[in-house]
């Protein structure tokens, strides 16, 4: 690959296969943008016909060029690229943007496959196809069929969809948000978003980087890039598509939980991007990060002067994780003077319906001269005393007063039609003024996300120490088997080479040897049947717990085969297994599996018979390290209860940890396993560990190899 891709991004010539002397055709207008783009370098439109095109010649192929091309941009008909291609490979060009669709797009995957091939051979990149090219404001090269004029500055967008890159330059030129470059990356049959956020990562013009991704490819490749670019500037991502992943849901809870979204949504996070909801919010996102200095800490103030409209910024702050300053003696030490009596200096801070311009300036000098603010949310409701001439200089000067003592301001205003019109003139000096309270603290929000993992602490991954030579010696017995999964018993026996607690049990094969396992364990037991032909025991009444004596065993043990035979009368019955019934704790969930496109995946929730529907899980790629699955616990809603309400103390949390991990490193370590999880796994207080009751191991189906 070429170093860092700058060919690319910023290549010293150019040749367009497809220039048109058609005004109304696509190459034509790649040609004009790049010419009255006032792109410096060397350019060459290539069409058979020859002659000159604004004002360049035309050469009749890419073999008539003397000089080494870097890129060239492919604009022709499907069925002529592939010569094309060959072309390009034979003349040394470096990289090639195809722009033609027809490809896999609409199903034509040889072809699309075949043009990678050829590059490759050559050494040859390629972008797309079923692109609209890319910008690059370094070098002012338009290199794309936009129909707007592209305006120069800190973001840079990475979109998997033409239409809506086309459409997102559009809008880009309306809010007045300059781009660091736009590249359109369509099928990605070859460079996707990994290897431009290799560029863009170091690359000193970019300040933001908003993704529109409709499908990931390769997500084991994207993530340590996606993490080391998010540690240095803000990652903004849009993702289409929120399907559920129905592959083995029947036989998996962690399966049928791991939609394809709730994956990336989770492991994205892990990475430091930031995911927005809808375009809005994207860009609203983009522009303020742009501009916004980071919080050197967390507290944060509002300043209004309405307690309505002070209401819902504090209750969208507790929503985006934004922690207001409460110490009471600082805050009206800072504000009294700015705030009128009947006004409050609470967070927050009150300055009242009559509030004038320079009792905002006061007011919002404040939090610039308090060291113990780091951060300021101004609200506005328009009123009839307010002198609105001034509105738009009160917020230039507060906001440059801000910025000067680096600290992060947002502003939301509301009003009528004065109101709008200062709006209109404060975006396009593109400060950050918005028409509502949400977006504003939406904003603060996604800066404080992107500032804390940057400053987190980076700690070490340590893989657990798993013996996997037993676990395949296993897994081979379960192969040899026909068998997909492995069955309970060695599943436990799984469980307790990797140093994960199980109750104690024994698989019996007849009636006397099940009375003579329970009397051995002590009462009382459970009883499972064991069948690689009945995965879920409770739906065909393969389970029975509690049971206290001799005749209860005796009872539930034919209750059992009688019950499977019915469900199944087919099945093939190992035995009966009989378990310690452990003491009552904390039901939870935990699971790993091989995402197909981000790779061992470990999950972690709320578990017991009710896991599928309050759904209360969380996921990370593995590996990770002890403090991201300890991240990971705490977004599960009911996280509380492992650290102890009403009065129970907490849980064996670093029990839990160590599970996850040593569950991926089991997933990670051996290529047969797909799917691991144990439901439910019985935490108890600190001192008391956990235990893992009912664990389900499946196995890549060999015929599938």
């Amino acid at each position: 690959m070429h170093e860092n891709f700058k060919e690319l991004f910023e290549p010293e010539s150019i040749a367009i296969i497809g220039a048109s002397h058609d005004p109304k055709k696509i190459g034509h207008t790649i040609l004009r943008n790049l010419v009255d783009g006032g792109y410096k370098g060397r350019v060459y439109p290539v069409n058979p016909s020859g002659g000159e095109i604004l004002g360049k010649q035309v050469y009749t192929s890419i073999g008539e060029i003397e000089e080494e091309v870097d890129v060239v941009s492919l604009a022709i008909p499907a069925r002529f690229c592939l010569d094309a291609v060959k072309e390009c490979a034979a003349n040394g060009v470096k990289y090639l943007q195809v722009v033609s669709s027809g490809f896999s797009e609409v199903g034509n995957h040889k072809e699309e496959r075949e043009i990678v091939r050829i590059a490759r051979e050559s050494g040859m990149r390629v972008l797309g196809p079923n692109i609209f090219g890319m910008y690059s404001s370094k070098i002012s090269m338009n290199l794309t069929f936009s129909a707007s004029e592209i305006k120069p500055g800190g973001v840079a967008i990475l979109t998997q969809s033409g239409a809506l890159g086309i459409a997102l330059i559009g809008r880009t030129a309306v809010d007045n948000m300059g781009l660091s470059t736009i590249v359109s990356t369509g099928n990605k049959s070859d460079l996707d978003e990994a290897d431009l956020l290799e560029y863009l990562s170091d690359h000193d013009d970019t300040k933001v980087i908003l993704m529109y991704i409709e499908g990931i490819k390769n997500g084991r490749k994207l993530l340590p890039v996606l993490k080391k670019t998010s540690l240095k500037k803000p990652v903004i991502v849009i993702k289409s598509g929120r399907s559920e992943r129905g592959a083995r849901a029947a036989a998996s809870h962690t399966g049928s939980l791991a939609g394809l979204d709730a994956i990336f949504d989770s492991v994205i996070k892990q990475c430091g991007a930031l995911r927005a909801e809808n375009l809005e919010e994207a860009f609203n996102w983009c522009r303020f990060l742009s501009f916004s200095p980071e919080p050197s800490g967390r507290h944060t103030v509002i300043v209004t002067n309405g307690g309505g409209i002070g209401v819902l910024a504090t209750d969208a702050c507790e929503k985006y994780n934004i922690e207001l300053f409460d110490d009471q003696s600082v805050l009206k030490e800072y504000f009294e003077d700015a705030t009128p009596s009947f006004g409050s200096t609470r967070n927050p801070i009150d300055i009242t319906g009559g509030a004038m311009a320079d009792d905002y300036r006061a007011a919002l000098t404040a939090p610039v001269d308090c060291p113990d603010i780091d951060s300021t949310l101004t609200l506005y409701c328009e009123t009839a005393v307010f002198d609105s001439d001034n509105l738009v200089p009160m917020v230039r000067t507060t906001y440059e007063k801000h910025i000067e003592a680096q600290k992060p301001v947002a502003y939301a205003i509301v009003g009528g039609e004065s109101v709008e019109k200062a709006i209109g003139q404060l975006n396009q000096e593109n400060l950050p003024v918005f028409r509502d309270v949400e977006p504003a603290v939406s904003c603060m929000g996604a800066l404080y996300r992107f500032t804390e993992f940057k400053n987190r602490a980076r700690v070490e991954t340590k893989t657990p120490a798993i013996n996997m030579d037993e676990i395949n010696a296993i897994i081979d017995k379960a192969i040899a088997d026909g068998r997909s999964f492995l069955l309970a018993n060695e599943a436990q026996d799984v469980m307790k080479v990797s140093g994960i607690q199980v109750p104690g049990s024994h698989i019996a094969k007849n009636l006397n040897s099940a009375v003579e396992a329970a009397e051995s364990i002590g009462y009382p037991v459970v009883m499972k049947v064991v069948s690689r032909d009945i995965i879920h025991k409770s739906d065909a009444g393969g389970l029975a717990l509690d049971l206290q004596s001799r005749e209860e065993v005796i009872e539930a043990y034919e209750a059992i085969m009688k019950n499977c035979r019915a469900y199944d009368p087919d099945a093939h019955i190992t035995g009966i297994e009989v378990t310690e019934m452990v003491t009552s704790g904390l039901e939870m969930v935990v699971g790993a599996i091989k995402d197909p496109a981000f790779g061992p995946v470990v999950m972690c929730g709320l578990g017991g018979i009710y896991v599928e529907v309050m759904k209360d899980v969380a996921f990370r790629s593995y590996p990770l390290n002890e403090e991201e699955a300890r991240r990971m616990i705490r977004e599960i809603r009911s996280h509380p209860l492992l650290f102890g309400v009403r009065g129970e103390k907490k849980k064996d949390i670093e029990g839990l940890v160590d599970t996850i991990l040593k569950l991926g490193a089991i997933l990670s370590s051996c290529d047969r396993i797909t799917d691991i999880e144990i439901n439910p796994i019985v935490v108890y207080e600190e001192s008391a560990g956990l235990k893992a009751l009912d664990v389900r191991i499946l196995l890549k189906n060999s015929k599938e190899d």
